[in-house]
């Protein structure tokens, strides 16, 4: 009897700390991280002045491309530029590149059944009490650790900007990186987008972390 009522109180235990996790990966899931980059020789007194945002050849006529573009003129607007119109000569270029090239890592994990049954809940809630880690004649063993492989894809987003005025000088250079468990660039891009303008142009050579509330 003090064994079956040890083991509803672990089971119901275990099932607290699962809805713990859960909480907390949706907290989490509110939030975005990224890492930026960013280095710069910009030149004094330039509020007012103009920039065009130059597509590279495979980026002319590209949707996705004019998409993100659309992005970055919004968060270029509080450097105080302003975009060139139709034809006109602009002082600034502003080049854009970006990516989400997929890798695989390694995480850890612990052979629990009473975690890892697919549903979050394990085998105990079924009356099971046993696998890699469990009671076992009154005495909880613990779980091996397991290693599996996760996908990986790194979002980026750099913006270089070229002073004309300057002979073409690079004047701002601004890496944003966010890594994600799914392929989800658009819908990270305007978070990357307002990383690489965020305290601009900053101090030459700075790397820092930056959060962003998601929006749903």
């Amino acid at each position: 009897m003090w064994h079956q009522e040890n083991r509803s109180s672990s089971a119901f235990f275990r099932f607290g700390m699962v809805l713990a996790s859960l909480f907390l990966i949706v907290g989490c899931a509110s939030t975005l991280s990224a890492r930026v980059t960013s280095y710069q020789q910009w030149p004094a007194n330039v509020e007012g002045q103009t920039y065009r945002i130059v597509p590279s050849a495979n980026q002319a006529n590209n949707l996705e491309f004019e998409s993100f573009a659309d992005m970055l003129r919004a968060s270029i607007g509080p450097t105080g530029l302003v975009e060139a119109r139709g034809g006109e000569p602009a002082r600034f270029d502003v080049l854009i590149s970006y990516g989400n090239p997929v890798s695989q890592t390694w995480v850890q994990r612990y052979d629990d059944p009473y975690l890892y049954d697919g549903w979050g809940f394990g085998p105990a809630f079924g009356g099971y009490y046993g696998g890699h880690g469990g009671w076992w004649g009154g005495m909880y063993v613990t779980p091996s650790v397991q290693n599996i492989p996760v996908e990986v894809y790194k979002n980026t987003l750099t913006v270089i900007m070229k002073d004309n005025q300057n002979h073409g000088t690079e004047v701002y250079r601004s890496s944003a990186e966010n890594v994600s468990t799914y392929d989800s660039l658009a819908q990270v891009m305007p978070y990357l987008a307002q990383a690489v303008f965020d305290g601009f142009p900053g101090n030459n050579g700075e790397v820092r972390e930056i959060n962003y509330t998601r929006n749903h």
